[in-house]
């Protein structure tokens, strides 16, 4: 009986050593995903703002502005993408709402970001898009990778349609979670106008006719939890100028906005709440089951060996056996 529960003993522990990697280097990377229909939405606020009001056409100081960003998964068009990209993609279409103090649309950017459901790297595809124009991104963008490592990234900024390094600044600790700081400065760049203006009958294509341009610049900021990649809190140094033109009555340049934008504290708390149940499931994929099942499988193995050398002690009777009689001799 010993032996042959010394075998099962010592079948279970292969089973669970051989089982630890395969669930962390096989399981994992098709588990741990994006969900396609994933939906989330942020509120930041930049209190104490410069605006521009275009009625004037001067900067003023105001109370707050605020933006809400949304980002909703499109599964229709991930299973459409899927289909030929061989692998499991996210189609998130996003919206960036800005408004004023007074609740008055200052701008809306709409875009549609596709990307690996695992590794989060960008998928091109058609469809891909900031405010309508086609682009091609690299690096990421919203989110980090599961398993984020200490090292600069590329990081996509949907402003100025430009890929540029977020560097990665050191570890710290964001309200009870280990988090790791990146940090990316863009510097004052060309952009377009929104397509959407915040006055009536103003256009792009008119304000371009005047020879103002505008331009942009932002120190951004995230707080990213390496396990899930998710980052738990942001903030933008934001600045915004119309150059030039007519439009500006002489003035070489005004002030479009300028303040520094940061999530507001209910996004803040739920965020972290959220990140933190994400984060053991993350840990259970590749941390507590792969140590667990090796751990399990050794102690198996210990007790397969330990009934085999019971059954094998040195001072045990030797079995009793038959034996002829020998020929008596004469």
């Amino acid at each position: 009986m010993r032996r042959k529960a010394g075998l099962i003993l010592l079948a279970l522990a292969v089973f669970f050593a051989a089982l630890s990697p395969l669930v962390r280097w096989y399981a994992f990377p098709r588990l741990a995903k994006i969900p396609a229909n994933q939906y989330q939405d942020m509120v930041l606020e930049a209190k104490d703002a410069t605006l521009l009001d275009y009625g004037t056409m001067k900067a003023r100081k105001v109370s707050k502005v605020t933006i809400v960003q949304t980002l909703k998964g499109n599964v229709e068009a991930s299973e459409k993408i899927e289909a030929t990209a061989g692998k499991d993609v996210v189609v998130w279409d996003g919206l960036s709402y800005v408004v004023g103090p007074d609740g008055k649309m200052v701008s809306k950017i709409p875009e549609r970001y596709i990307f690996d459901a695992h590794t989060q790297e960008p998928v091109h595809a058609t469809g891909e898009m900031v405010d309508g124009d086609p682009v091609k991104r690299q690096g990421i963008e919203f989110k980090w990778p599961f398993l984020t490592e200490k090292r600069d990234y590329e990081y996509f900024d949907a402003q100025a349609r430009v890929t540029a390094p977020i560097h990665y600044k050191g570890t710290q600790n964001f309200r009870g979670v280990d988090v790791y700081y990146f940090e990316q400065t863009i510097p004052w760049t060309k952009v377009k106008f929104p397509r959407t203006m915040p006055v009536e009958g103003i256009t792009p294509e008119s304000v371009a006719k005047t020879g103002t341009t505008r331009w942009y610049t932002t120190v951004r900021k995230f707080w990213v939890e390496p396990l899930t990649g998710a980052p738990v809190y942001g903030e933008e140094i934001h600045k915004e100028e119309l150059r030039g033109g007519t439009l500006l009555g002489g003035r070489d340049k005004v002030t479009a906005f300028a303040g520094h934008v940061k999530m507001r504290e209910d996004y803040i708390d739920s965020t972290v709440d959220l990140v933190k149940s994400n984060r053991t499931l993350v840990l259970l994929m590749t941390s507590y089951l792969p140590w667990g099942f090796l751990i399990l499988g050794l102690l198996l193995l210990s007790l397969s060996l330990y009934l085999e050398a019971r059954g094998r002690r040195p001072g045990d009777p030797e079995p009793t056996r038959n034996t002829d009689p020998e020929p008596v001799s004469a």
